[in-house]
């Protein structure tokens, strides 16, 4: 449910509603705009239909309107129509797209530096980098752990580039947010919800990878999880799904970000190295999902892909890199956005 305020609702207004509110046992989320204020109330649906029958009488508030979707912070209907997650001097989900790059796996001091040199001159903000690795075989490379943060730490001090890794374990939660400016949550662990409630109380971006056989409500919902715990400042990020198509290694569904757009005010990023897992394949999906609105890019970027110790088959080299990014901001710049 969503109050909407009277305008010039007095601060006296404001307090007594949210005190009201948490009597109710719900949780006030207050969003201001140009014209008008809106206070969500979050909560169990049997506290929020015994309050919607009084929200509307308490002073300053113009009207109450029950939220339908299950993902109450995540919609649109919260009152948002944008949400623009800032880190550092970097914007995700405004009218500049983001590219995050990197290698699949942090490998060594010089190579994830040397990487992270090569993308951003090529125009990337953003280093990614794999430290702990979620691998479907137990006897492949599993990641440097704490060695390989200290690595992405170092590659910062030297580049000025944010860096974004994953974490897959709440116990390693406050490590990898010593090193990390945003933490990813992997497509494994979308519906890890012990997780998700963990990163919801750090102060950190997240973005938030689509499971590999979710839909769009159960994405939204795994958002949901993490912003009903206290972090808002999720990223989206749509990495293929799987299908009877064994062309590539997943299929790209571009068709999301449109969608995600219409019901959600989250920044949606697309990863289109993931999708292919061929590295032929991911300029064009690259192209593809900025024309269809995608705030960010991630892709995956290695000077030798067939020595990477991981994913290497879907790793671009420097110079495909750079000429792809080139491509994105004539595609970015035909659509009225900027890279």
């Amino acid at each position: 449910m969503i109050l909407v305020l009277k305008r010039g609702a007095t601060t006296d207004q404001v307090n007594y509603i949210l005190s009201k509110i948490e009597q109710a046992g719900l949780k006030p989320h207050i969003s201001e705009g140009a014209d008008v204020t809106i206070i969500g109330c979050i909560g169990h649906e049997a506290a929020v239909k015994v309050f919607f029958g009084e929200a509307e009488a308490l002073p300053g508030v113009d009207k109450a309107i029950r939220i339908s979707k299950p993902y109450k912070l995540a919609s649109k209907e919260i009152g948002k129509e944008r949400t623009v997650i800032k880190v550092g001097n970097v914007e995700i989900g405004g009218n500049n797209i983001v590219v995050i790059a990197g290698p699949c796996a942090v490998e060594t001091l010089e190579n994830v530096t040397e990487i992270a040199e090569n993308i951003k001159a090529a125009g990337a903000t953003v280093l990614r980098g794999g430290a702990f690795k979620p691998r479907t075989s137990p006897y492949t490379f599993q990641g440097l752990g704490e060695e390989g943060l200290k690595y992405l730490s170092e590659a910062r001090k030297k580049t000025g580039l944010l860096v974004a890794t994953e974490v897959m374990d709440p116990r390693d939660l406050d490590l990898v947010c010593d090193y990390a400016d945003i933490v990813q949550i992997g497509a494994r662990n979308m519906q890890n919800f012990r997780l998700l409630q963990e990163v919801g109380k750090v102060k950190k971006p997240v973005i938030l990878k689509r499971g590999l056989c979710s839909t769009i409500q159960e994405f939204l919902m795994s958002a949901e999880y993490i912003m009903s715990n206290g972090n808002e400042d999720v990223i989206l990020c749509e990495r293929g799904i799987r299908t009877y198509e064994t062309s590539t290694r997943n299929t790209l569904d571009l068709s999301a970000v449109p969608v995600i757009k219409r019901l959600s005010h989250l920044p949606v990023i697309v990863d289109p190295s993931h999708a292919a897992g061929i590295w032929y394949y991911v300029e064009p999906l690259a192209l593809g999902a900025i024309a269809v609105g995608a705030d960010g890019l991630m892709i995956e970027v290695h000077p030798v892909p067939e020595k990477a110790y991981s994913d290497g088959a879907q790793s671009l080299k420097y110079d495909t890199f750079s000429e792809m990014i080139r491509k994105t901001k004539q595609v970015a710049e035909a659509i009225g956005r900027s890279i």
